[in-house]
């Protein structure tokens, strides 16, 4: 009996020993720090490996991460200086530098940034208008971090980086925000299809330009072209004229061939004859064996004159029957003088004529 008491002593006195030596041994992670006191005083702070405490007089007061840490607070309400709420959420980075002060100079740092994050937004904020504040988040963030890496020094805290993550202004701001959007957006579709059009127009009227002109100039190549060629039909005609030595007569001969073609038309009522229809046939007359002392105005028979005085004052179709008659006369005539001029017939000149 003695003996197992003996054993449930050791035993008692071996569990203390071994849980002792355990917490004399401290292994500190990389990245983190312990802070030791000894008999309730702060005596020094224990970086990442091995470490020994003295039992019952050293105690680990608290562990601090010296990683760099990302905190996100929940969107609160700043007013701008145009009395406009707007919700915005941030977001902030920040490193523990100094453990003890981290531990020792606050209570909570994590909440001590947040209230001193929401302070220092709404004097930032509430000195911009909305616009200012849409548009400058550059310089807010800016202000915030010089702001809170101040403040926070004596806490062992460095703030790295702050961030607007959102900003939202009210509901009936945002609707006007996006009618006024919409508009802009409206305008500068409608300046471009204003210049769509304008210049749709300006390349269709340099188009018609171009087609005008080259119109223009081909209309004036036609018209020089058929000139030159009436001009050169005119002169062989002329040559072809010269060199058949083409006397009165046949010139004559010629316009009571015209004649008929004048007659044609049921508009003729008045004919035109000029001064050159009436020499040639004072020449034929004289051909015929007609004195020289003939009259300008050519000699016709009565029968001749009262026809021709009925023509003038009768309708066409009797004008062109009388044409007709003395057409027919004229050609057997200057056929007859062709005949007595010593010159042999030919067929094929008087079918030409």
């Amino acid at each position: 009996m003695p003996n197992t008491y003996a054993w449930v002593l050791i035993a008692v006195a071996a569990i203390f020993v071994f849980s002792t030596l355990a917490r004399s041994i401290r292994i500190v992670p990389q990245a983190q720090a312990f802070l030791v006191q000894r008999l309730g005083r702060y005596s020094r702070t224990l970086d990442a490996g091995l470490h020994l405490l003295i039992p019952f007089v050293d105690k680990v007061r608290a562990g601090v991460d010296l990683r760099e840490q990302v905190v996100s607070f929940a969107p609160q309400s700043v007013i701008t200086s145009d009395n406009l709420v707007v919700e915005i959420d941030t977001v902030i980075y920040f490193q523990v530098t100094s453990p003890k002060e981290a531990v020792y100079e606050i209570a909570n740092y994590i909440t001590g940034v947040e209230q001193l994050t929401v302070t220092t937004l709404r004097n930032v904020v509430g000195t911009m208008d909305l616009e200012q504040t849409l548009t400058s988040r550059d310089q807010i963030n800016g202000q915030l971090r010089g702001v809170l890496d101040e403040a926070t020094g004596k806490w062992g805290i460095r703030v790295n980086r702050v961030e607007l993550k959102t900003i939202e202004p009210p509901a009936s701001i945002k609707d006007s925000m996006e009618k006024q959007m919409r508009a802009e957006r409206d305008r500068r579709a409608a300046i471009l299809t204003a210049e769509g059009v304008k210049q749709s127009a300006i390349l269709t009227a340099e188009g018609d330009k171009q087609s005008a002109i080259l119109k223009a100039e081909g209309s004036a190549q036609a018209r020089i072209l058929e000139a030159e060629g009436q001009s050169r039909a005119i002169l062989q005609v002329f040559d072809a004229i010269h060199e058949g030595d083409a006397d009165s007569k046949l010139l004559a001969y010629q316009y009571l061939q015209m004649l008929p073609e004048i007659a044609k038309s049921d508009s003729s009522k008045i004919w035109f004859v000029p001064t050159e229809f009436t020499s040639a046939l004072k020449a034929i007359s004289a051909g015929f064996g007609g004195g020289a002392d003939e009259p300008t105005s050519l000699k016709v028979s009565p029968t001749r004159k009262s026809t021709a005085q009925k023509s003038a004052l009768g309708d066409a179709g009797a004008a062109l029957a009388a044409a007709k008659a003395e057409l027919k006369s004229a050609t057997e005539d200057a056929t007859s003088s062709g005949r007595t001029s010593g010159k042999p017939f030919d067929p094929e000149v008087a079918k030409g004529q």
